[in-house]
């Protein structure tokens, strides 16, 4: 089966999260929902659907797609993914620690799983380990940064109306969390991502002050996210259990940390470190270290899709990040639906997607 067309697709959501005011992102304020979906088509009439990280890099992965990645791919045989992402990777080798390139690999490998699932009639999640059996997977609901305690609180409230029994912040200071704690009770699972916020000193006097807290875990707390042998201090000297993993560049990189003794979960995220394939051996690789393994996922397409499918296989006590959001308008026709704090595991050939091209056509933009 050969690929005979590639295409990358950004669309932007509308969305509501029940604050008044627009939350943040890692960065700016977040207007919409984005996706950078990707569009593989083969000559056997099968369509692959995969995602991209694109918040912030946009423009540059879609330049990646359409320049670096489309003229190693369009001809190539779909069939064999390991063979075809490893010569992609190895002919740009010099993109392909992280960033754009790294991205670009991801929704293409991520559609050619959907692709395999299809050609073979099994989901996905069937293909990685055929002895699972789950038919939903707990979620953790993903808030976007709100800033001030009574917000945080309000939103923690209804997070709970919800169903959810796991939340993860995107603060930064010890009053929200706070509050928060305050909000949902001793019993539910309390996160904090900070977005690599602070120096390690900084790091380690917060999660001393978060202590009493008692948080799952710290995530991203430092900057840069790479600096190892600082998390391992975090972790060592402020009391707190530790989580990165959305900002690693390949699966090596998940050898430094192991080695460094720096977190106690690890969270690789499909749409940016080599999609399905990559996300699969990390994982398999950290549970041999002891390293609790739980994937980053706060997407609204085929990254989250792709992300189910992971949890699902892996069988073991795993949460998948759900952005906690409503969306104006849903891309994926109700795939893997939220049902009293778990998410549906699609039971479909592939990924189970089935596109809204209405949708995505009315939400489709340039930039």
């Amino acid at each position: 089966m050969k690929i005979t067309a590639i295409e990358p697709i950004l669309i932007k959501l509308p969305y509501e999260h029940g604050a008044p005011k627009p939350p943040m992102g890692a960065g700016p304020v977040r207007e919409t929902m984005d996706a950078l979906l990707l569009r593989v088509e083969t000559d056997k009439g099968i369509t692959g659907w995969g995602e991209a990280f694109g918040f912030a890099t946009t423009p540059v992965t879609i330049s990646a797609i359409e320049n670096a990645l489309t003229p190693l791919v369009i001809g190539q045989d779909a069939d064999d993914i390991e063979k075809l992402t490893t010569s992609i990777k190895r002919k740009m080798q010099n993109m392909m620690h992280g960033g754009p390139a790294r991205f670009a690999v991801s929704a293409l490998d991520i559609a050619l799983w959907d692709i395999r699932g299809k050609a073979m009639g099994e989901p996905v999640w069937k293909l990685l380990n055929d002895k699972a059996t789950r038919d939903y997977v707990p979620a953790y609901a993903s808030l976007l940064k709100l800033g001030e305690p009574d917000r945080v609180s309000q939103i923690c409230d209804a997070v709970l109306e919800r169903g959810y029994r796991h939340i993860k912040l995107h603060e930064r200071t010890v009053e929200a969390t706070n509050a928060a704690r305050e909000a949902i009770g001793p019993d539910i699972s309390l996160m904090v991502d900070t977005n690599c916020t602070w120096t390690v000193d900084e790091a380690i006097a917060m999660a001393q002050q978060m202590r009493p807290l008692n948080l799952t875990w710290l995530e991203e707390p430092i900057s840069p996210p790479d600096d190892y042998a600082g998390l391992a201090r975090v972790r060592r000297e402020g009391g707190v259990p530790t989580a990165v993993g959305e900002n690693l560049g390949n699966p090596m990189d998940v050898h430094w940390l192991a080695g460094e003794n720096a977190v106690d979960f690890i969270q690789p995220s499909v749409v940016k470190l080599g999609g399905i394939s990559d996300v699969w051996k990390t994982q398999a690789y950290a549970k041999t270290k002891g390293i609790r393994v739980m994937p980053h996922s706060p997407f609204v397409g085929p990254g989250l899709i792709a992300t189910i499918h992971i949890v699902a296989a892996m069988e073991d006590d795993v949460w998948c990040e759900h952005r906690y959001c409503n969306l104006g308008a849903d891309p994926l026709k109700g795939t893997a639906p939220f049902v009293d704090g778990n998410l549906k595991v699609p039971q479909k050939p592939g990924l189970g997607i089935e596109m809204d091209m209405d949708v995505v056509e009315r939400y489709r933009t340039k930039s």
